[in-house]
């Protein structure tokens, strides 16, 4: 690394402290340190949104996943553009008008506290799976390019991250967003130059060998769920990505941020389209690193034994002072980026959800010291988990998805029944986590030919990607059954499933219609 390089990373990492010192001053109450006192740009809100869902496990695994094999991972994120088309319209505006900071807030107002805790629960058990993946392949970066030893680099950024989430709030947290945004797609523009332009590149020669080795397929379209094909990323993605926007507090919480229903809308769909072509220039750029190794006088050394290891290496050898550190800087922000999101929302959740709930008579100022404390708590928690992770093995974004399709609590198939079954009440909620649990560890344990648990014949027989899409399928099927034998004992409350959403929208429309016409 050149000296420029890590003065730039430094200066990028004092910038999002000074921002969190920005903002500190307005951060008086829990309204306004969780969702900003509902004053954001819909465009803000939206790149925010980008800046969440675009981590480090993006810069760096993805570039990895295309390097060793081909684009079969970036399924996936094709469904949030379906899912996104889908719902979107009617997601946006519902949540802004039924809950008011929390989404799990909805599940309380359907199936009961219960219900709500263990949807509360299940998203933060998630989440912090995913800071310390963040953490986990931010620091593998750091460290095979600076050469500095893992748990400080993981100690070291994760401080950096507590403190600028607690200063600032939400507001400290999207607008450094909107900054990483800049960042990320410069960091992008630099490496495809480098990669095309550089002396030791053969643009054709590259290209060519992309192309004959099939290096950006989207991988098989057999339809075989126990292979890693496309349809099972697909499925795999749907449901993801349904979860993410109907039953993910951080992007609930941009829905919730922005200053009306259609910025709100236009928000989310900015932060889902901007993706696609993100993630789709980071698989451009590991094919191109595969090609570029594979012309003469270009070749990786005995140290290189991950595919995740080439793009930092790249970084290091072939971009000139100063390109370098912009990349990195945009790497140690994407990363931050999330992990700032993810620790005001989860502080959120558990002051919301439950610090709310066992103390209903608290002030405001005493929720928002217990909201701050949890911020440096969740943040030294996945430090953690990140620590414990670098005695993991195999490529970072498998490890990812797999965890993410396990580790998903079912949320998805429980806003589907709440959202879509008006004689669903708390008996049928219930019913339909229990056997998302039951199934859930089942297949856990007698994946791969019952590596764990070996039941024979009754092992789970389909990929480990596919647990989360089938508990979500079975959360839904059996919850639906169980509405039509032990049904809600009242009806639901107004507007709160999409029928009677829609229902009063259309009577409001119809009486501002009638209001216009009187005299």
């Amino acid at each position: 690394m050149h000296r420029v390089d890590l003065l730039l990373v430094a200066a990028y990492l004092l910038m999002l402290l000074g921002v969190g010192l920005r903002f500190r001053r307005g951060q008086t109450t829990t309204d306004s340190y969780f969702v900003a006192n509902r004053s954001m740009p819909g465009w803000a809100a939206g790149i925010s949104l980008l800046t969440t869902i675009i981590t480090s496990v993006t810069f760096i695994a993805y570039p990895g996943a295309a390097y060793a094999g081909d684009w079969n991972l970036l399924v996936p994120g094709i469904m949030l553009l379906l899912v996104l088309a889908t719902i979107g319209p009617f997601i946006v505006p519902f949540f802004r008008h039924v809950v008011s900071m929390s989404a799990y807030e909805y599940f309380g107002k359907r199936f009961g506290a219960g219900v709500r805790m263990y949807a509360s629960f299940a998203f933060a058990a998630g989440h912090f799976a995913k800071m310390g993946f963040v953490f986990y392949l931010l620091a593998l970066s750091l460290t095979s390019i600076t050469g500095w030893p893992v748990a400080p680099v993981i100690t070291a950024l994760g401080a950096v991250a507590i403190a600028y989430t607690f200063i600032g709030g939400l507001r400290a947290v999207i607008w450094t967003d909107v900054v990483q945004g800049v960042l990320l797609w410069t960091g992008i523009t630099i490496t495809l130059a480098m990669l095309l332009l550089s002396p030791h590149s053969a643009p054709a020669a590259m290209l060519h060998l992309v192309a004959i080795h099939h290096k950006t397929s989207l991988g098989s379209f057999s339809f075989h769920l126990d292979k890693p094909t496309f349809w099972t990323l697909a499925f795999y993605g749907i449901f993801f990505y349904l979860q993410k926007y109907t039953a993910d507090q951080t992007v609930v919480q941009r829905y919730l941020a922005a200053r009306a229903d259609r910025s709100a809308l236009r928000g989310a769909v900015l932060g889902g389209v901007l993706c696609l072509p993100v993630w789709t220039a980071f698989m451009l750029i590991g094919s191109l690193l595969w090609a570029f190794y594979q012309l003469p006088g270009n070749t990786l050394p005995s140290t290189i034994t991950r595919a995740d290891q080439v793009f930092p290496y790249f970084m290091v050898t072939q971009l000139p002072a100063g390109a370098g550190g912009l990349i990195l800087a945009a790497l140690c922000g994407a990363a931050m980026s999330m992990l700032a999101s993810d620790l005001n929302c989860l502080a959120l959740v558990l002051v919301q959800d439950f610090y709310a709930h066992f103390f209903p008579r608290h002030s405001d100022a005493q929720r928002l010291r217990f909201g701050k404390a949890s911020v440096v708590l969740c943040g030294l928690l996945a430090i953690a988990v990140a620590l414990i992770l670098t005695h993991s093995r195999g490529p970072a974004l498998a490890l990812y998805y797999t965890a993410t399709a396990i580790v998903a609590g079912g949320l998805a198939g429980l806003f589907l029944l709440a959202f879509l079954a008006r004689r669903a009440g708390t008996s049928a909620a219930v019913a339909g986590i229990v056997a998302n649990l039951i199934f859930t560890a089942y297949a856990s344990l007698t994946l791969d030919h019952g590596k764990i648990l070996n039941l024979g014949r009754y092992n789970y027989p389909w990929h480990e990607y596919t647990i989360g899409a089938v508990g979500n399928l079975l959360l839904l099927g059996v919850g639906l059954a169980a509405a039509c034998i032990l049904p809600a004992h009242k009806a639901s409350p107004a507007a709160h499933t999409l029928w009677d959403w829609l229902l009063q929208r259309r009577q409001s429309r119809l009486s501002a219609i009638h209001l216009g016409e009187a005299p």
